[in-house]
């Protein structure tokens, strides 16, 4: 078998003293930018020296990007080094980016996937404003691949290209494959692709199965435009390793505390780049933490990968119900551990539930906390500890809008 590098297979006890001068130097670094001035003002970076320190730290959310890009454009005071790119995300967002040296640190991934030397990419991922074509361009360079900057559309030429120059792994959304394929065929076109790393959208089971069935390995990665590389699926495909570029946290939603092992809720990810120190970017993904050691060898800590959005801001009886407002709520009574908010419709009428779990919590204090913090009355029900569903919500909107 073989790694991209040894990180991969670091104990866990080499991976954490290997990480804490690590990240005291990247909270130094982002302390001295101007897009943190005051969320680290009062930060010594010298106690910020592993993972369960990170938590007493502020999360950064891309709303936060936005208003600071608007005061200090292009990068909002973030970027510390050189870049040679700047992309455009919905928003807008301008992300950062560089041309060498695996930047966004895709290179693992490709590894995982069995890409090298002797394999042409096809690369359908977008050039055009967006960074996910120089994501994966970068990735091939870092493991020797040749690369077909294809982009997106027009699929005829596409098929056309693929066979002319031999592709054996496709880039790119996990749909547009099967276009691609679907194309070939119709065309009567026989093509070399073997492999394909997918990113960018859901990779159905019945998708994966169906590339299986034509000799096609499949696997999938989690990156953003502004982290890079944060996760990645192996040739075990068991869950997603993570990546060893970042630090990530799974947090309770509408808050930055830590949950459970297992339990789901929103993935925070802290980035070891040093020309792009993100500290505690909420990503408003779902995900959680798998126990154990993956069987291909990599040690660092499994994901499950992406399991929905962490923002459940619903409109109930006309008023925003935030997940931080259940957070809030949960916070002041100490027998608390969790609670949920449902909503319904009966008699064209909102409805809400709060269901609230904790052994011994209070009947009548607990409904006034949701009358003050929700600002709205509804059913409140105490539940018994562990029975709420481990799906990370915390607002479950049930109302049909069809």
């Amino acid at each position: 078998m073989t790694f991209f590098d040894e990180l991969e297979t670091r104990s866990a006890d080499q991976r954490a003293a290997d990480l804490s001068p690590v990240l005291v130097a990247q909270i130094a670094r982002a302390k001295g930018l101007a897009g943190y001035a005051s969320a680290l003002a009062d930060v010594d970076p010298t106690t910020i020296n592993s993972v369960a320190a990170l938590a007493a730290l502020p999360l950064l959310r891309k709303s936060d990007l936005g208003k600071a890009q608007a005061a200090m454009p292009p990068f909002g005071g973030f970027v510390s080094g050189k870049v040679e790119h700047v992309f455009q995300s919905p928003g807008p967002i301008y992300e950062p980016g560089r041309t060498s040296d695996d930047w966004w640190r895709l290179g693992r991934f490709m590894r995982a996937a069995g890409v090298g030397p002797d394999d042409v990419v096809q690369n359908c991922f977008s050039y055009h404003l967006t960074p996910a074509g120089m994501l994966f361009e970068n990735a091939c360079r870092a493991v020797g691949a040749m690369v077909l900057p294809a982009g997106t559309g027009q699929t005829e030429m596409q098929v056309r290209a693929a066979k002319d120059i031999g592709a054996t792994v496709y880039a790119g959304t996990p749909d547009y494959l099967k276009i691609i394929l679907d194309k070939a065929d119709e065309l009567g076109v026989e093509l070399q692709i073997n492999k394909a790393v997918v990113g960018g959208g859901a990779l159905f089971p019945s998708l994966r199965q169906e590339y299986a069935d034509r000799g096609i390995l499949c696997l999938e990665c989690y990156a953003t435009a502004d982290l890079g590389n944060v996760a990645y699926e192996t040739q075990a495909r068991e869950g997603m390793i993570v990546d060893e570029g970042v630090i990530v946290e799974i947090v309770r939603p509408g808050t930055g505390d830590p949950v459970a092992q297992g339990e789901v809720g929103e993935l925070v990810v802290t980035s070891l780049n040093p020309d792009y120190p993100l500290i505690r970017f909420a990503t408003g993904d779902l995900s959680a933490v798998l126990p154990g050691q993956s069987p291909c060898g990599r040690t660092n800590m499994r994901i499950k990968g992406w399991m929905g959005r962490a923002d459940q801001t619903t409109k109930i009886k006309g008023m925003f119900v935030r997940p931080e407002q259940v957070a809030d709520l949960v916070g002041r009574h100490a027998e608390v551990k969790k609670a949920r908010v449902t909503v319904t419709r009966v008699n064209e009428m909102d409805e809400m539930v709060v269901q609230i779990e904790g052994a011994g919590a209070d009947q009548i204090a607990c409904e006034a906390s949701v009358s003050t913090v929700l600002k709205l009355r509804g059913k409140v029900e105490i539940v018994a500890p562990g029975s709420l569903p481990n799906d990370g919500k915390v607002i479950d909107d049930q109302r049909n809008y069809d």
